[in-house]
């Protein structure tokens, strides 16, 4: 978690402005103040220096440098120290002063999850990848997806900038191969292993600076009458930001209190026995806020630390807090006036402005005061009442996720009439927007459907929020952009499948897989999951589960050149079919198997089922299956070195997909003809296939950008 809130964002160079609209004192309204402003101050108390030697390092030479050649990876910036001493804050600061020397863009990833564990380089890698809308090959491994994120940055000019980092081993693999990239790295200790990084260690501030930073948010009157105690709050609290912070939020809402007053206050609170001497002013500062918390608002705060990804939007916080989205919408916002949350930056990858989705600002919960509001949940909140929370806000991002679906669909249709009957704060206004929430909240949606696994008790809710993101990816993102996103959430419906016994849910995940790994080129992964799907199938006699992984394991061997086991595994997917009289699969499979025994040199069997898959269309009066059983008849011939009976084959074939009117398979076998008319010696004959082929894929191509 991130400290940008509490641990920055304090007084600029500039005349200390004056708090925002003041609440009356003790538990009830809160003060209202321009936290979107004060994080755009043009400097910092007592962190001037360091920012003008972090601009410094960038141009400064390297150890490559030095040596007389040019380094080939990016510059790396480190932002050293604890939580809440404004590490975030000024790499985010340095960010926007050097914005204008990378016009790439800057992008930015958190590498602690919402539990204080390290988040993984394949999630992170996948989360740049997207925001850079480049490829993220499905189930792709730690090394080859932090490949494709150097790869995707080389050649840019972009800021990398990666926050609160666990260690060095979670950075180094993202470091671009690109000089002209820069990364910031915000982490509470050195980056040991990575040469050549500038380490910028942040400690507590002065006494000047720390009663600038608490006359900034208390207002400048009450700190000028009263400088000495303003001066002892500052020194009592070793300088900490956060927790200056926190303690001048909490008097700017009490315009009768003075400095004295708040020195009081925060000597009041009671400390834990243990707690070390380090720790005690952020303690302080933020039970003294806590305190004066109206009970909803706290309970909120306590509850913000289940929000997925750690990011609190209106949605999140009223649901969590059972209340309206107008109550959560004000108390996000006095939370990050007090400096309890802070506003989220999105990713400024230049790319084409996105509709609005309506949705409001989204928010994250320092991570310095993570703990502080964790242990807080634990001592307030019964289990049985977390989980109730927690069910609310899943149930609330399943209708919100089915109305991104919704949004998809052509007017009038059954989902969309249905979305209009949600309250509005769940429906989008277009497509547009929908697709835009759909994009900036993915990572947030996807540890949803994580949370809703882990939690295990959630009754259905784990597998309609995996239903419901699996569709609405699909309608907005296409199933190949889709594909990383849909493998993560294959591999959670498994986990649930296996976990409840559920032996048709489990068949249909393995076969997910299995068709992500294959199209990854992963074939022996794919084998393993279609046996293991077919098995599951089997055992609850799922006939078209069960006929889909013994055609998958047909066109896996396929693939591998194995065209026997691809015969069998064929054959016995017919069997299947024919035992339920499913005859346009019959003759789909005969065809295959033909195939399949023609590579294998078995040209008498081929041909043979070959005619059977041409008998079973001309059943079904199915012209243009008839066409691809004679294609494959044709492909028989050809390996048998009969040429002119494929040129027969072929011929025929043309004219059953002329009687089907199938524009797309006349041109494929007009375009065969020709190569086949070339071996044969008759190029002039092959030349007018081929121009006739070729005229037939350009007008189909065109109607279909027409459509």
């Amino acid at each position: 978690m991130t400290d940008q809130a509490v641990g920055g964002g304090y007084l600029a160079s500039q005349a200390a402005r004056g708090p925002g609209t003041a609440a009356r004192n003790g538990r009830g309204a809160l003060p209202r103040q321009d936290a979107a402003a004060r994080a755009g101050l043009p400097g910092f108390a007592g962190r001037r220096h360091e920012l003008k030697e972090l601009r410094a390092d960038i141009g400064r030479a390297g150890l490559d440098t030095l040596t007389g050649r040019r380094g080939a990876r990016s510059r790396v910036l480190l932002i050293a120290g604890r939580p809440g001493s404004g590490r975030t804050t000024l790499a985010e600061a340095l960010v926007r002063e050097v914005a204008d020397d990378y016009p790439d863009g800057v992008l930015r990833a958190v590498l602690t999850g919402r539990d204080g564990t390290p988040v993984g380089l394949a999630r992170t890698a996948r989360d740049l990848l997207a925001v850079l809308g480049a490829d993220a090959p499905p189930g792709a491994d730690e090394d080859q997806l932090a490949e494709a994120v150097r790869t995707a940055l080389a050649g840019r000019r972009s800021v990398l900038l990666l926050d609160d980092a666990p260690g060095a081993e979670y950075v180094e693999p993202l470091i671009p191969d690109a000089p002209d990239c820069l990364v910031v790295v915000v982490s509470q200790g050195p980056l040991t292993g990575i040469p050549d990084v500038r380490p910028c260690t942040l400690g507590g501030l002065d006494t000047a600076a720390a009663v600038e930073v608490l006359c900034h948010y208390a207002g400048p009157t009450r700190v000028t009458v009263d400088p000495r105690t303003a001066e002892a709050v500052a020194e009592e609290s070793r300088g900490h930001p956060a927790a200056l912070i926190l303690a001048g939020a909490w008097l700017a809402g009490r315009t009768k209190l003075s400095v004295a007053d708040l020195r009081r206050a925060l000597l009041a609170v009671p400390l834990p026995p243990d707690l070390p001497a380090g720790a005690r002013p952020l303690h302080r500062a933020f039970h003294l806020t806590y305190g004066a918390l109206p009970q909803p608002a706290a309970r909120i705060l306590r509850l913000a630390t289940l929000a997925p990804d750690g990011l609190v939007d209106a949605h999140t916080a009223a649901a969590l807090g059972g209340c309206t989205m107008p109550a959560a919408e004000a108390v996000l916002h006095d939370f990050a006036a007090l400096g309890l949350l802070r506003p989220v930056a999105e990713d400024d990858v230049p790319q084409a402005p996105p509709a609005g989705d309506g949705t409001g600002p989204r928010y994250r919960l320092p991570g310095c005061l993570v703990p502080l509001s964790r242990a807080l949940l634990h001592d307030h909140e019964r289990p049985a009442d977390v989980q109730l929370a927690r069910a609310r806000m899943l149930e609330r991002t399943v209708r919100l996720v089915q109305s991104c679906r919704a949004a998809a669909e052509p007017d009038g249709s059954p989902i969309r009439r249905k979305a209009a009957e949600l309250p509005r704060s769940l429906r989008f206004p277009t497509r547009a927007a929908a697709a835009h929430w759909l994009r900036t909240h993915r990572g947030a949606l996807l540890d949803a459907a994580a949370i809703a696994v882990a939690d295990g008790q959630l009754d259905t809710l784990d597998r309609r929020l995996i239903a419901a993101l699996t569709r609405a990816l699909l309608a907005h993102h296409g199933p190949e952009v889709a594909a990383p996103d849909l493998y993560v959430l294959h591999e959670l419906a498994l986990e649930v499948a296996k976990r409840r016994a559920l032996p048709r849910e489990r068949a249909a995940a393995l076969l997910n897989l299995g068709d992500l790994d294959a199209r990854a080129g992963r074939t022996e992964q794919a084998l393993t999951r279609y046996r293991e799907a077919l098995e599951a199938a089997r055992s609850v006699k799922d006939p078209v589960a069960t006929g889909r992984a013994l055609e998958s394991l047909g066109d896996t061997y396929t693939e591998l050149s194995d065209w026997i086991r691809a015969a069998d595994w064929y054959g016995r997917a017919l069997e299947l079919r024919l035992a339920r009289g499913d005859r346009a699969d019959v003759a789909r499979l005969h065809a295959r198997i033909g195939a399949a025994h023609g590579r294998a040199g078995q040209y008498e069997r081929a041909l043979k089922d070959c005619r059977a898959a041409a008998r079973t269309s001309r059943r079904l009066g199915d012209s243009a299956g008839q066409a691809r059983a004679a294609e494959t008849a044709a492909g028989v011939h050809e390996g048998a070195g009969e040429l002119d009976a494929a040129l027969r084959s072929r011929l025929e074939a043309l004219e059953l997909a002329r009687a089907a009117t199938d524009a797309e398979l006349e041109a494929d076998l007009q375009l065969r003809i020709a190569e086949t008319l070339d071996r044969l010696g008759d190029p002039a004959a092959a030349r007018v296939h081929r121009a006739a082929g070729e005229r037939r894929h350009s007008t189909s191509t065109s109607d279909l950008r027409n459509r």
